[in-house]
């Protein structure tokens, strides 16, 4: 499997937070069952394979394509079929106004056609980079339709405040919400509901996930905390683990360590990039 990642332009770097190119020749007939647990809502172009996904196994669905989902606070069920090539951004909550009439709670563990958001824009964004064969091309041609929308929707908006909460999920997912609060300038009503509507969910929800997609990064080896921090993302107990483990992936510690979890570790893989890039660009 090729996963490729393109950062935005400047001009769209407050709305979108990476671009991507997703490959993987396969037999007709391979599956991949998996999950998927995403900070962010993302729009996937499924140009070749098969993509169905469910919170629950038992309904499995298959909206059309492009595809959008909603940040998730469940795990949800993928299940992929078949070769595939897949064109696709994640977006970033401190924009989210400036794309979305609706807010991202609306969105939250939904899979659905992305044309029923964005209309004749995203049925313009399958056709246009279906027919590209670059990927220079393709992430040009989605950051012509990113555009197109904000002219769209036309106040550009920016939410700094939520800006400063994304990276302080992404840094410091142990932190207290009135701590959180405090040091972005917000009361705690004012985040819980300015992030419910940009994120999806309440702060602490986004905490916990957080905290969770830390804690699964060192168990697989994806990060090397110092002792401190890894003394911070540790549980109350063992079963408090167990519990938080068995919330987001359906698994115990053990069993998500040797899963084989292709989306997933994908996921876990690019977030550690991005923290490790962050904490670069501080200290340069």
């Amino acid at each position: 499997m090729l996963s490729r990642n393109y950062e935005p332009s400047a001009k769209l770097a407050p709305f979108i937070g990476h671009f991507y190119v997703f490959q993987a020749p396969l037999p007709d007939d391979h599956v991949i069952d998996d999950f998927v647990l995403a900070e962010t809502a993302l729009v996937r172009c499924l140009i070749k394979g098969d993509w169905s996904g469910s919170d629950a196994p038992e309904e499995l669905s298959k909206p059309g394509y492009p595809l959008f989902t909603g940040a998730n606070f469940n795990p949800y069920k993928a299940r992929l079929t078949g070769s595939l090539d897949m064109v696709g951004f994640a977006l970033r909550p401190s924009g989210w106004r400036a794309l979305f009439e609706q807010p991202h709670a609306d969105f939250v563990d939904e899979l659905i056609s992305f044309e029923k958001v964005w209309g004749d824009l995203a049925t313009k964004l399958f056709n246009d980079v279906s027919a590209a064969s670059t990927d220079e091309e393709k992430i040009a041609i989605a950051e012509h339709i990113v555009s197109a929308r904000l002219e769209q929707i036309g106040t550009f908006h920016i939410d700094d405040a939520m800006a400063e909460f994304e990276v302080i999920a992404r840094e410091d997912s142990t932190i207290r919400v009135e701590e959180a609060a405090k040091h972005i300038g917000l009361s705690v009503r004012q985040l819980e509901r300015r992030c419910k509507y940009s994120f999806g969910l309440t702060p602490k929800a986004v905490l916990r996930r957080s905290r969770f997609l830390d804690m699964a990064a060192a168990i697989r080896g994806m990060s090397s905390p110092s002792e401190e921090a890894l003394a911070q993302l540790r549980y109350f107990d063992e079963s408090h683990l167990n519990r938080e483990f068995r919330r987001f992936s359906k698994m115990t510690p053990g069993q998500f360590k040797d899963a084989n979890t292709p989306l997933q570790a994908a996921g876990l893989k690019f977030r550690e990039q991005i923290k490790q890039g962050h904490r670069a660009s501080q200290t340069s």
